[in-house]
Formats: C-alpha cells, sequence, structure tokens
C-alpha cells in the first residue's frame, strides 16, 4: 500500500481554498462526477461554463445548482458534442469569444461500453472520437485561454487504459476487425491518458511549463456512464455492482479531478484516484501507472496522427 500524502483520509475538497475570480470549463456537467464537481467549485466561489450535449438538461442542471447553491452562483452553459469536431470547434469560438482566460480546463465527459462499433460523424470508432480526438481538439483550441492565467488541463481518465490491449491499434484504429466494447473503450481511455503525458513533454520543450496538464480518474463511481452507452449485460454487471463496497458515490468520483484543479504543488507525473481496492475505492492520491501508458514511442505517434486526423495543430 502506498503512503498517502494527503494522510489516511486522501485528499478531500476541505483543502480547496477561495475559487473567487477563477474560471473552470468542464464537460459533461449534467450528472455524474461532473455535476458533483462543478457544485463543489461554485460552492467555493469559482466560476464555471459547463459544457454538455443536451442543451436542455444543462438549463435543468443551471436550475438545481442555483436551487441548493443561490442565484448569486456564476454558471455559463454551452452547447457541445465531443463525438462531432465541428460542434467541439464552435464551442471553442463561443467560449474564446465570451471569457477572457481559462484557469483550469476539466475533460470530465465520456462515452464507455458502446455495444455495436459504430462511428461517429468524422469518421472514427465512436469511442475514440468522443472521448479522445474531441477531447484533443478542444484542449488544443482552449489552449491559448488556459495559457493566459498559466492554468491547468485535467484529463479524467479511467482504470480502463489498462483493461484492454494496452496499446493503439495504429494498423487498425477504427475496429473494421475485433470490436469488443472492452477493448476499443480502454484504447479511447489510454489515448487520453497518453495524451496528456506527451503533451507535458511539449510543454517543457517548448519552455512553456506555467502550464500544467494532470491525469486522472474517478475510480468505481456510482454514476450513469455505463447505463447511458453500454449493453444490456454491462448494464446489469454494473447495476449490481452499485450495490457492493467495490464502489463509492459521484461525489468521492469527483475528488481526483478537484484536486488535479486545484491543489497547488501536485507532481504532473502523477496519476491520481482511490488509492484502496483495485484503485476502485478508497482515498484520493497519487497511485501507480502501468508503463505501457507512458510509451514514449507510441505516444507521439498517436499525437502526430491525432493533428493529421483532426486538422489541429497546437500552438506551442
Amino acid at each position: 500500500m502506498e503512503i498517502n500524502q494527503f494522510g489516511e483520509k486522501g485528499w478531500t475538497p476541505d483543502r480547496i481554498g477561495n475559487l473567487n475570480g477563477k474560471t473552470f470549463v468542464i464537460t459533461g456537467t449534467t450528472s455524474g462526477t461532473g455535476f458533483e464537481a462543478t457544485k463543489i467549485l461554485l460552492s467555493k466561489g469559482a466560476k464555471v461554463v459547463m459544457l454538455n450535449r443536451n442543451p436542455k438538461k444543462a438549463a435543468e442542471t443551471v436550475v438545481i445548482l442555483k436551487q441548493e447553491l443561490g442565484n448569486n452562483i456564476e454558471v455559463q452553459s454551452i452547447q457541445m458534442d465531443l463525438a462531432v469536431q465541428s460542434s467541439v470547434k464552435k464551442a471553442a469560438e463561443e467560449i474564446s469569444n465570451t471569457i477572457p482566460k481559462i484557469d483550469v480546463l476539466i475533460c470530465n465527459a465520456a462515452i464507455a461500453q458502446v455495444p455495436k462499433r459504430t462511428l461517429t460523424v468524422d469518421g472514427w470508432e465512436s469511442q475514440m472520437g468522443t472521448n479522445y480526438y474531441g477531447n484533443f481538439t478542444l484542449q488544443a483550441l482552449l489552449y491559448p485561454l488556459i495559457e493566459k492565467s498559466k492554468g491547468r488541463i485535467v484529463t479524467v481518465g479511467s482504470m480502463g487504459y489498462d483493461m484492454g490491449i494496452k496499446t493503439i491499434k495504429f494498423d487498425d484504429l477504427n475496429w473494421d476487425q475485433d470490436y469488443t466494447p472492452n477493448n476499443a473503450y480502454s484504447q479511447s481511455k489510454l489515448a487520453q491518458i497518453m495524451s496528456i503525458y506527451e503533451l507535458q513533454d511539449r510543454l517543457a520543450n517548448a519552455g512553456k511549463t506555467e502550464v500544467k496538464a494532470y491525469a486522472c480518474h474517478p475510480g468505481s463511481s456510482r454514476t450513469n456512464l455505463i447505463s447511458t452507452s453500454g449493453s444490456f449485460m454491462m448494464k446489469l454487471i454494473f447495476g449490481m455492482m452499485k450495490l457492493s463496497p467495490l464502489t463509492q458515490s459521484a461525489e468521492k468520483g469527483a475528488y481526483p479531478q478537484l484536486m488535479c484543479a486545484t491543489e497547488p504543488n501536485l507532481t504532473q507525473s502523477g496519476f491520481y484516484g482511490p488509492t484502496g481496492r483495485s484503485n476502485w475505492v478508497g482515498p484520493v492520491g497519487e497511485h501507480r501507472l502501468e508503463p505501457h501508458a507512458k510509451d514514449k514511442a507510441v505516444s507521439k505517434k498517436l499525437w502526430d496522427l491525432s493533428e493529421k486526423e483532426t486538422g489541429i495543430k497546437w500552438n506551442l
């Protein structure tokens, strides 16, 4: 058992100070960990810009947040579908036109365990297109606003990065062969985490060390991620798991992203999440990341391919 740098209870939101004047942009805030993270940040005085696919649900979320926290909270909602590159670009443009700087971008939204192989409108396997390319483009386009505040990019990965083929299947990224919901999800999450460590290296090489990038995961939290996109069997399994001690609340699942967004002097090389059993539950802190997630040759190849596929070049 690794020693938790934040003591035996691990990191908790009590460590977050006053966030007045700080702007957080978060994807996927209408339920689960994204909703809980938004609520906690607003309660500390932050301004939060929510990016969600469904404007109706987003509007309902704003109403709920105001009921719970009062009408004075600073919360703004922008429509964005992470699975559609044109939607990501449009949202990034709207943000750039309405917000002077971003202190933290939290990439929380994801889809998981899509039962049948489907492609996004841009022609990518849906989990890779949403979880990976969507975030790659969003982060690149918002980077100038993050640089202005010497801010942070936080990617919410998943322990799924270690549950599939453990590399990037460059010869068949869209799974024309051998598609399984788990392998495709796992690859998208591995790509997401890999690109954060690759970004750290690129920022360092460009002398831009004031912008920080972090990777974390929520552990096994009681959210509706699987119930929105998973197969009947996965829903059943996760439905049963929700009743077991191997899961925790969505609020606790939000702690790792909140820590990476706010905790000073956090080392970027770490991977953050629950440190208890199988890293599914338990006190939040830094824990082991399997070496394949930092394979330099693979992550460099993935980055170059991503710039080519999305047509987006990071302006470092």
